[in-house]
């Protein structure tokens, strides 16, 4: 079997594993692995190959991939969050009164329990709604509504 073919099952194994995760880095040797196919279909040495493999590689490790990561990374210029991320910002309502003293404290949102505690240290009673203003692990900072 010609080099040829050896280069492009590199190439489509390479593709594969790049699918499958994440970072847009496997694709730059992808590409590298195709450059060398193209040598090799025009049946240059094996040594020409692989240079052409990492000099590809290396050139599209530099300038390929920063602007494919800045590409793929794009949102509108303002990153989503995700996760528990997400309820920054979100309306909850206490369950437990928030009491930095006592250290009690739990607010509900989404059906979802989590312990809070208040931004200004103040005591939030039971029933009234808040609005997280950050998170600290499973702690989620609460201010009162106004």
């Amino acid at each position: 079997m010609s080099p040829y073919y050896y280069w492009l099952i590199a190439t489509a194994f390479l593709v594969i594993l790049e699918l499958v995760t994440a970072g847009f880095g496997v694709i730059c040797f992808a590409i590298g692995t195709l450059i060398a196919a193209i040598l090799a279909y025009f049946e240059l040495g094996l040594e020409f190959q692989i240079s052409a493999f990492i000099v590809g590689s290396i050139l599209a490790l530099v300038f390929i991939r920063p602007f494919a990561l800045k590409w793929l990374n794009k949102r509108g210029g303002e990153q989503v969050a995700t996760n528990a991320d997400a309820i920054i910002g979100r309306k909850a309502v206490v369950t437990e009164t928030v009491d930095a003293v006592k250290g009690t404290g739990y607010v509900r949102i989404d059906g979802d329990m989590w312990k809070a505690v208040s931004a200004d240290g103040s005591v939030i009673e039971a029933g009234t709604e808040v609005t997280v203003i950050s998170r600290d692990s499973i702690i989620l900072k609460v201010k009162k509504e106004k």
